[in-house]
């Protein structure tokens, strides 16, 4: 079993959503892990010659000239370490309601049509099945209620990139508050980190 852990945690040990990654971290058993900081490793995003490049190899099947693979060498890589994975844990803070650019950028660069995912008949097929996806977010205000609810396109929206390739299980945990007083802030972190571990306990002690 293979594990990967994809983190944007650039404020290290400051970042409440490391706290959630190394929580689950600690229960992972009997499983290879492979971690990325998005921070560090950063994706590449679709710029016109890289853009032209996919769309030539993944939707109109043409073999790609050495300097066209090597504009997608990165991208390739990434979705390598996500299909190698049988889980895998995505960590980031929400930026402004939603992912931080970095870490959409990974999730455009995983999502390869034929890779992770395909079309059949006019319907779209997730390829990755049998897999299971947790998305760990922090926030600093309180989303899981209204009338913010609405506001919230970050867990939800990395949930449905999951769900979108396939994924046979994909969870998720939003930590609300984490820019509220410090009771509150230690209590929903408690919370959050509890029900992390759980999840890693049904993952890993079967």
């Amino acid at each position: 079993m293979k594990t990967l852990l994809v983190r944007y945690t650039p404020r290290n040990e400051r970042s409440n959503t490391k706290k959630l990654l190394d929580s689950f971290k600690s229960e992972i058993k009997n499983s290879d892990i492979e971690e990325i900081e998005l921070s560090i490793d950063v994706p590449d995003l679709f710029l016109d010659d890289s853009l032209f490049a996919y769309i030539e190899r993944n939707y109109l099947g043409k073999d790609l000239m050495p300097e066209k693979k090597n504009l997608m060498s990165k991208m390739d890589r990434m979705t390598a370490q996500l299909k190698s994975a049988d889980i895998v844990v995505v960590g980031f803070p929400m930026f402004n309601f939603s992912m931080p650019a970095t870490v959409k950028a990974w999730f455009d660069s995983v999502m390869q049509k034929g890779q992770t995912w395909n079309t059949k008949d006019g319907t779209y097929l997730g390829m990755m099945n049998g897999k299971k996806a947790l998305v760990l977010v922090s926030s600093g205000g309180y989303y899981k209620k209204e009338p913010m609810t609405s506001w919230e396109h970050a867990l939800s929206l990395a949930k449905l990139e999951f769900q979108f390739m396939g994924y046979s299980d994909v969870r998720g945990v939003l930590a609300e508050g984490m820019n509220a007083g410090d009771e509150s802030k230690s209590s929903n972190l408690t919370k959050s980190i509890e029900e992390i571990q759980k999840i890693a306990h049904e993952w890993y002690d079967k």
